[in-house]
């Protein structure tokens, strides 16, 4: 007879399952932590000393600069402008090899007599800066060390101060000091590439390097009347208001760094730790569902066993009761076990089927996240990302040469690509809906941005870009301007990458052509590189698959490319070219008025 599963028991199993999960969750979470903690520790032990370096380097120069004869002449004559020019001069030198911020002299009230940015117009000369910390150390006859923005350019950076004397062989009163301004922002353009947080700290805990922007000038605990009161009077951070970090804090990994009590530390990134603990709570209940299924099995097979041993029972009173029908009862009795074991058979190959259909589904789950997010944000945002970066690091160059006109072009192009991320992200909202915007698109001028988006990217390496007349060009096409460049954009990297890595004898350039072919318009783009080999032919638009080393790309971009294309009724091919090199073309058909 057959018995129903106790139903209180069963609701006990499932939350002793669920209890058992989260306690999984938990403790993944917590490893997790740890061993970041721990990796991280490590990772500092490498930077500390390199940071450390970076600010010993400098700090002889200007102990070697107080011997220089024209500071000392400039201190004893500071109304003689040939002698206050020659000083400028000199120190201007001295920076451009030195490869320093800044380098300048004060008298004794620390007014400023000479710099080496006299002819720019943040020039430190007549600023009188008396009230920083490094000017009065050096006043005592001590190396004078201080971090801060500076009140006149309103530039970040790390100052080191020596005392000058009017007489540099036998000391006497000091008669003025020099100090060297040092920048330490390429630090924080190394640490964007780490996806924990990491920060630098003063003495304080207010935090001024950090390769998360909104943690920069922010202290990790609030700060005393003390603190706020030396802050205010030195002008530290140029009037910025410190506000605490939301408290508590994360667990950090913290090295000491230089000699004014600073902290480095790294905080471990919670998408890892959560990560890891979902990891460790899937691992338990696929042990659990594993069990189940066990279990469920071995009480199926015991009802059968049960089953069977009824029937056995009942076949034996028959036989006591009608000896005359033995025939009859036994026949019965063989069709019975014959039922019972197709049945056993098809709850095995039920069972079967159940566990093949969960492990699809689990990965095709897994295959939707990571298509969702590598696609969506990784390959979509990370070519404006790479422009943003290019123009803003030539703004700085042409600003620090005084040239604001190319600087006020190239945040033209900035606040282009800002744009260009925002319709990109407008763009992932649609692929969600399934739904999208087809306007009329100038392909020429689709083209020639997508050229000047990557074209740093070619002259830094070396390789050669040539559009031609496309520009003269006026090609319309029924399609999505951002998502008709983003193709472009992708095609051209993939062709740098291919060229780039060929020996500097061979021809190492990339040609885009742009025409009209039977009702399409057609875009190719050709390099000089290595070619297509043929075993990597057949797998070209496949997504995840990809030649590039680990690290260097997850094989979506020509995948997706093909998708946006085939959206818009469009087709992407691609061939290698008799001469050497392959060739992409994208083809998209032309407007009903196009000729």
């Amino acid at each position: 007879m057959r018995t129903k599963p106790h139903t209180p028991l069963t609701s006990l199993a499932i939350i002793a399952a669920l209890l058992l999960v989260a306690g999984a969750y938990a403790l993944g979470a917590l490893r997790a932590r740890a061993d970041l903690l721990e990796q991280g520790g490590r990772q500092l032990e490498l930077m500390a000393p390199d940071l450390q370096s970076a600010i010993d380097k400098y700090e002889t120069l200007p102990f070697v600069l107080g011997f220089q004869p024209d500071l000392a002449e400039a201190i004893a004559h500071p109304g003689d402008a040939a002698i206050i020019a020659r000083l400028n001069r000199t120190l201007q030198t001295i920076q451009r090899q030195s490869q320093v911020g800044a380098i300048y002299l004060m008298d004794r009230s620390g007014l400023t007599l000479g710099s080496s940015n006299w002819d720019q117009p943040t020039t430190f000369v007549g600023k009188n800066f008396s009230y920083r910390p490094y000017f009065s150390e050096a006043q005592r006859g001590r190396p004078g060390l201080f971090y801060g923005i500076g009140t006149a350019t309103a530039e970040a950076g790390y100052f080191i101060a020596q005392p000058v004397y009017r007489d540099s062989t036998d000391g006497g009163p000091v008669a003025g000091v020099v100090a060297v301004k040092i920048s330490l922002a390429d630090f924080e353009q190394t640490w964007r590439s780490s996806e924990h947080t990491i920060a630098l700290a003063d003495r304080h805990g207010v935090i001024f390097l950090s390769n998360q922007p909104d943690w920069r000038y922010r202290s990790l605990r609030p700060l005393d009347k003390g603190a706020q009161q030396e802050l205010a009077q030195t002008q530290q951070y140029a009037g910025q208001h410190i506000a605490s970090l939301p408290q508590p804090l994360p667990e950090y990994a913290v090295r000491p760094v230089g000699k004014l009590g600073w902290q480095l530390m790294l905080f471990p990134s919670q998408v890892r730790v959560q990560r890891a603990a979902l990891l460790s709570a899937a691992g338990m209940a696929l042990l659990l569902a594993c069990g189940g299924a066990l279990w469920w099995a071995l009480h199926q097979r015991r009802r059968r066993l049960e089953e069977q041993k009824e029937s056995r029972a009942a076949l034996r009173q028959a036989a006591r009761d009608l000896e005359l029908r033995i025939a009859e009862r036994t026949a019965q009795l063989q069709a019975t076990n014959s039922d019972l074991e197709g049945k056993y058979a098809k709850l095995q190959q039920t069972e079967h089927m159940l566990r093949t259909t969960q492990n699809e589904l689990v990965q095709a789950g897994k295959l939707a996240m990571l298509g969702q997010m590598a696609a969506g944000i990784t390959h979509e945002l990370n070519q404006p990302l790479a422009a943003i970066r290019a123009f803003a690091d030539n703004a700085r160059t042409f600003l620090a040469r005084g040239r604001p006109e190319q600087a006020d072009a190239n945040l033209g192009h900035i606040s282009d690509a800002s744009a260009r991320m925002g319709a990109i992200i407008s763009q992932l909202k649609g692929f969600a809906r399934k739904d999208e915007a087809i306007t009329q698109v100038n392909l020429a001028r689709s083209v020639q941005a997508s050229a000047l988006l990557v074209d740093n990217d070619f002259k830094r390496r070396g390789v050669a870009l040539e559009t031609g007349d496309i520009g003269g060009n006026s090609i319309t096409v029924a399609g999505d301007a951002v998502r008709i460049e983003q193709v472009l954009i992708n095609l051209l990297r993939n062709a740098l990458d291919a060229v780039a890595g060929m020996e500097e004898s061979h021809p190492r350039a990339v040609t885009v052509t742009l025409a009209r072919a039977d009702g399409w318009a057609e875009v190719r783009i050709s390099d000089t590189g290595p070619g297509i080999p043929e075993q990597v032919a057949a797998h070209l638009f496949e997504p995840f698959y990809t030649t590039k080393p680990s690290g260097q790309g997850l094989g979506l971009g020509l995948a997706i490319s093909s998708s946006i294309v085939q959206a818009m009724n469009g087709q992407l091919a691609a061939q290698n070219l008799p001469q050497g090199g392959a060739q992409f073309i994208l083809r998209l058909p032309l407007q009903a008025n196009e000729p």
